[in-house]
């Protein structure tokens, strides 16, 4: 490929107090793509996500966003970057237009409220953005959210976990965002806890286990790692992601996976 990565990582090591949370992450995202970060509960995903939006600094290794390095050009970075963490940011105060308008002043732009009236459009919001950002479903508000994270049009956006706590309704919505923002050339690094997420929408998906990339490729080259061996399958079926999960990185905790595919 002719285009450099939008983001690169090597070696990226991390503790905490003696404890190690990331011990030598390698990885590269290509540029308008979706790249799932998946993993358990501790792994290190909100971890790296923090490093890579500059909030924290790495103990070892290098990382580069947007062709910059986040150790030498930090507010390179931040011009380049947005950040969705795992809870809406939206003032419920405030109407759906008044958010975009006020993150749009904030960010120096020429016109504010052509700005807010073009994202309400984009995210079939208008009809609402007169409306309290209180009153929103939550899918809604999450779709506010993410409008709101592509003002001044960064190149890569970080979502950490942007569906958690959502219905299912809500969370297809906010798929169909993040599918395109990818369409539309924009990087997605997506941390999920929820397998049939990265399967919906991820281009390379990564499993994060014990602070190290333990396998990294497209759904199919997942998929191709089973079965492996054993008898003989004799029920034609494509392994699911669980399927890939669970044999690389062992059987949950069962107070943990009560809820099937929810890792939390």
């Amino acid at each position: 490929m002719n285009n450099p990565p939008a983001i690169r990582i090597r070696g990226v090591e991390k503790a905490f107090a003696g404890l190690s949370v990331l011990r030598g992450v390698d990885f590269d995202v290509e540029p308008g793509t979706v790249f799932a970060l998946l993993g358990s509960n501790g792994a290190g995903k909100t971890t790296l996500v923090r490093i890579l939006s500059t909030l924290l600094k790495a103990d070892a290794g290098t990382v580069e966003v947007a062709g910059r390095d986040v150790s030498v050009e930090p507010h390179k970075v931040r011009e380049a970057i947005s950040l969705t963490g795992q809870f809406a940011a939206v003032d419920e105060i405030l109407t759906g237009r008044e958010n975009l308008a006020l993150v749009a002043r904030l960010r120096h732009q020429k016109d504010p409220a052509a700005v807010a009236d073009e994202l309400l459009d984009r995210f079939s919001l208008t009809e609402a953005g007169a409306r309290r950002a209180g009153t929103y479903s939550g899918g809604m508000r999450r779709r506010l959210d993410i409008a709101m994270s592509l003002i001044g049009a960064p190149s890569v956006i970080f979502l950490d976990e942007p569906t958690t706590g959502l219905d299912p309704q809500a969370r297809i919505e906010v798929w169909q965002t993040v599918r395109q923002l990818a369409d539309g050339g924009t990087t997605v690094l997506l941390t999920t806890q929820y397998l049939d997420e990265a399967e919906q929408l991820a281009d390379r998906i990564a499993i994060l286990h014990q602070g190290r990339i333990i396998q990294n490729g497209t759904l199919a080259e997942l998929r191709a790692l089973l079965p492996a061996g054993g008898e003989p399958v004799y029920v034609e079926k494509q392994p699911s992601l669980e399927d890939v999960f669970l044999a690389l990185v062992g059987e949950p905790d069962p107070a943990a996976s009560s809820t099937g595919k929810d890792l939390s």
